[in-house]
């Protein structure tokens, strides 16, 4: 558990506090591409506690400045996009994308006085459909993040939006053994899944063994079950500072993603999936280290006759699932909000919570949730309230990952605080060229240290001979 103090440190991001600071100390996802349109309206953002406006220029340029004119506070939301910056309606005064005060029609011809006002404007850069902000104090930014994912020309983008801290909702990601009961709890190895894939192994020993390291740029572990004779599945996934996560499900070296948890203020995060397209239609068959297998559903997943979500059908590759949102408001938390959301309780169904079929014999039947797949981590995470009171919590041998990622995030803002120590990873962009996965090795081998070469992105395969086992 964490003290009060720590656990206020480690939530609350808004300017001027440790963990504000620190997050602001690096590049963070912000906008696509396509979220604003040359001359088109102005887009309300909220990014770390702050209220920005999005805006892109007739020549494509994209800005990001505060909500507020600098002339008396007019939300510049309502402004005039047109001829390479965005005027404010209530006295004409214009900004560009760095911030200058380009004219200012309200004051007499020879007045200089916009030479000396500039609106708050952050650095953006652009990536292969990410585009990145950087919030902090340099007036020269630092090296933007190598992430593998987004340097790949076919980056792709998915988001979505949850009502709780971002600490909250980064550490389902890192806690991967809560697959096997909140995901997976109805599903048998043998009947459900294809045989030799990450997810066979996952549920048919759900318990594992559990082992954690700290690195410059952030936290490793692994998850380590039983595969086949002699051999064991190790299912790891990375903590990336401040905000990032490569979590552990999927195959290396093939698997090649990462996700970005940003918070928008301290009770509100938006999180970005981001990697190449082509993942999404991987064939099941398809191996990676050890002969570990992409893998596949077998059967057709149960659902509620109100669930809106389309359906998971058989053979289906994993980690397919297809979100769908409210319809978009203007404020600044207006979009990527579930349709499954806790104001209908998540969708659930009791009946089909209550059908689930315990005998693996028999044809699969009821859900251990009774809730959409999409919506199941989102109710874990809201439903334990905007910012979770983490003095009450006990935490098991299956959180060392949580317990070590906390330590190393609160360390890294008090040392920021306190001896302006800058945080790793802000001036080394090649940390982030990092990946995650499952691999099958042998029983009883240094997993952690056979398998770094290929998390640092310095090998394709392991150094050791493996003789892959039969899982026909």
């Amino acid at each position: 558990m964490l003290s009060k103090e720590d656990n206020d440190l480690m939530c609350q991001v808004g300017p001027g506090t440790p963990m504000g600071d620190l997050i602001r100390q690096y590049w963070i996802p912000a906008l696509t591409p396509d979220d604003v349109a040359p001359d088109g309206p102005p887009l309300r953002i909220r990014l770390l506690g702050e209220d920005l406006i999005a805006f892109k220029t007739t020549s494509g340029h994209t800005g990001l400045i505060q909500n507020a004119c600098p002339h008396r506070g007019a939300s510049m939301f309502f402004g005039r996009n047109e001829e390479e910056g965005l005027r404010c309606v209530y006295h004409g005064w214009k900004f560009d994308v760095e911030g200058r005060c380009v004219d200012m029609p309200s004051e007499p011809a020879e007045s200089n006085f916009k030479n000396k006002v500039k609106t708050k404007a952050y650095p953006l850069a652009e990536r292969n459909g990410v585009i990145w902000a950087y919030m902090g104090p340099r007036e020269v930014p630092p090296p933007m993040p190598e992430f593998p994912p987004n340097l790949d020309p076919e980056c792709g983008v998915i988001r979505r939006m949850q009502d709780c801290n971002f600490m909250q909702a980064l550490e389902g990601d890192i806690d991967t053994v809560h697959a096997g009961f909140l995901h997976l709890g109805h599903l048998d190895a043998d009947r459900d899944f294809l045989r030799g894939g990450p997810e066979y192994y996952a549920i048919k020993q759900r318990e594992a063994r559990f082992e954690a390291y700290e690195h410059e740029i952030g936290s490793t572990y692994a998850a380590v079950r039983p595969a086949e004779e002699g051999t064991e599945y190790w299912r790891t996934g990375h903590f990336l500072m401040p905000v990032f996560t490569m979590n552990a499900p999927g195959v290396m070296p093939i698997k090649n993603s990462f996700s970005a948890w940003v918070p928008l203020d301290d009770e509100h995060t938006l999180i970005w999936g981001i990697g190449p397209r082509r993942q999404r239609n991987m064939d099941a068959h398809t191996t990676g280290i050890g002969g570990l297998k992409w893998g596949a559903f077998l059967t057709k997943e149960p659902q509620s006759p109100t669930d809106p979500y389309p359906k998971r059908d058989a053979f289906q590759q994993l980690g397919a699932l297809q979100r769908m949102f409210l319809d978009d408001t203007t404020d600044g938390l207006g979009r990527f909000r579930a349709l499954a959301n806790r104001d209908n309780d998540y969708m659930i169904d009791r009946e089909l919570q209550a059908a689930m079929e315990k005998d693996p014999t028999q044809s699969l039947r009821g859900t251990y949730t009774g809730i959409p797949q999409v919506a199941q981590d989102p109710m874990a995470q809201e439903s334990m309230g905007p910012i979770y009171d983490r003095t009450q919590e006990h935490l098991a041998t299956s959180d060392a990952m949580i317990i070590r990622t906390r330590r190393r995030l609160i360390g890294a803002a008090k040392a920021l605080r306190d001896q302006s120590t800058v945080p790793p990873g802000v001036d080394n962009p090649a940390l982030y060229r990092m990946r995650s996965g499952g691999a099958i090795l042998p029983q009883g081998v240094e997993g952690m240290e056979v398998l770094r070469p290929v998390h640092f992105c310095e090998a394709d395969d392991v150094s050791i001979a493996i003789e892959v086992p039969t899982a026909s």
